[in-house]
């Protein structure tokens, strides 16, 4: 047993009869215990096998980001481009542009699309942004409609006039009357 002094800061200092060792040892794990909860989040890397990945794939991949980064941690998107997909890496920079323009609100960019050997890799940082610190030309543009990527046109809308609506509730009361005449 030994006398050790457990509060040397306080008024008058605290001591206490104990093993040293046993004390030592329990404040080492204390600290390791606090080192560990104040650490920054870990890396999480999310893999995409190719760039022919479908938009809903894309999507799901985007959803774990999310939840990645509002825990605080860091997310990785590695990109593994396969036998031809070499010749079009702008496939693979247009789909980190995706997910950058997705993940805008939540996250910034810690280290851009960078190629190594057949892999793109993006680093993502979480960045909490509140919607008046958000300055209407940093917004990412709006995402692409329903259609958009088949070259279909929206379709066209009606415009409401009050005119166009009184025949059309008239029409039914005089359908009420047919009815009831015969």
């Amino acid at each position: 047993m030994d006398l050790v002094e457990v509060a040397p800061t306080a008024r008058p200092p605290v001591c206490k009869i104990l093993d040293y060792g046993k004390w030592r040892y329990q404040q080492q794990k204390k600290e390791d215990k606090a080192r560990a909860a104040s650490r920054a989040g870990q890396l999480k890397e999310l893999k995409l096998k190719t760039v022919k990945i479908g938009d809903h794939d894309l999507l799901i991949k985007i959803n774990h980001a999310k939840e990645f980064l509002k825990e605080g941690n860091k997310v990785q998107f590695t990109l593994q481009f396969r036998g031809r997909e070499m010749a079009h890496q702008e496939l693979g920079r247009d789909i980190f542009k995706k997910i950058k323009e997705e993940l805008f609100l939540c996250s910034k960019v810690e280290r851009d699309a960078k190629m190594e050997g057949r892999r793109m890799t993006m680093v993502l940082q979480p960045d909490h942004k509140t919607a008046a610190a958000i300055k209407p030309g940093d917004a990412p543009p709006a995402p692409p409609q329903a259609g958009s990527s088949l070259n279909i046109p929206p379709r066209p809308t009606a415009p409401a006039t009050p005119a166009a609506a009184k025949p059309a509730a008239s029409k039914p009361a005089a359908a009420v009357a047919a009815g009831a005449a015969r």
